[in-house]
């Protein structure tokens, strides 16, 4: 089996949700936001950090999951988040997105108690035995405060429910690690959640990578990745370059919880969606908009998505 014949590769993009003024799911430009992703070669994922999936109340969630899959029709794998600090409700979560058509789910740890390497490597052994769809595991401990090792996720990676890894961790030696653990296996990927080592990661023979500037511009990151795995290397630092430069509009002197409002003002800038975000998310105020969309110009990302 190649590395495009693995169940999950590519790219996939974490979706921000849209809302509503009055903190509703705005629907139509969910569908906006997904057909953008499609036309460009790559595969969306809701209910993640970048979506606010913390903020997001559990009666709102299975109507996002419903449109993004409908809107899909099958024309890519669908993924979507089921993490909680509850495990019922991670479970609940799984199911009622299987009933809707999803293909994969992804979940992180809880973030509320310190777990010891043991009880990480139980809680994910049950989750994987209770979930009706295959499992992608999610690293991220700038939210869980706590860092999956890579020994317990090696374990993790040989039950039949677990396909994948996607490792938001910025750290360069643990990337190549895993990459090297991993790289060969047939029934497992590796995603890169660290947009700024896509290409390096690609190279070094990871799966796919999930960059949330892939909001913004997906196309460029499906020709970064293509373009890596062809081989053509300068083509894809020069795409990496393109990116970076894109991420640092919303990225650069903030903290998470500033960035992604600043990434909404990108996409209500474009046409896809309002900036709204939930509390205790706030939004970005009107000089910082201003400056955003100053940058946006001088970057020319109007010309960028089309």
């Amino acid at each position: 089996m190649t590395q495009d014949q693995k169940k999950f590769s590519g790219v996939i993009v974490p979706m921000i949700t849209p809302f509503t003024k009055n903190g509703q799911i705005d629907h139509d430009a969910v569908k906006r936001i997904v057909e953008h992703i499609l036309k460009n070669g790559a595969s969306p994922f809701v209910l993640g950090t970048t979506g606010e999936s913390a903020s997001i109340a559990d009666d709102l969630r299975p109507s996002l999951v419903d449109t993004m899959v409908k809107t899909v029709a099958g024309r890519t794998p669908t993924f979507a988040g089921i993490a909680s600090n509850c495990f019922q409700a991670s479970i609940d979560a799984a199911e009622r997105y299987s009933d809707l058509g999803v293909n994969a789910v992804v979940a992180h740890l809880p973030s509320y108690y310190p777990l010891t390497d043991d009880a990480i490597l139980a809680y994910f052994e049950a989750l994987a035995d209770a979930v009706p769809l295959p499992l992608i595991l999610y690293n991220i401990p700038a939210t869980t405060h706590i860092s999956i090792p890579l020994e317990v996720i090696e374990k993790l990676s040989h039950h039949p429910n677990v396909f994948g890894l996607k490792d938001s961790q910025r750290d360069l030696q643990r990337l190549e690690t895993a990459i090297a653990m991993w790289r060969k296996r047939t029934d497992f990927s590796y995603f890169i959640g660290w947009a700024a080592q896509s290409v390096n990661g690609l190279a070094l023979g990871a799966d796919g990578i999930v960059p949330s500037t892939g909001n913004v511009v997906p196309g460029l990151f499906s020709m970064l990745y293509r373009a890596t795995k062809n081989n053509e290397r300068q083509v894809a630092l020069n795409y990496q370059k393109m990116t970076d430069k894109i991420a640092q509009i919303y990225q650069k002197g903030r903290i998470l919880s500033q960035a992604l409002p600043a990434l909404k003002v990108m996409m209500h800038d474009l046409g896809f969606c309002e900036p709204h975000v939930l509390p205790p998310l706030q939004e970005t105020r009107p000089q910082e908009r201003k400056e955003i969309i100053e940058k946006m110009a001088a970057a020319k990302l109007q010309e960028s998505i089309r």
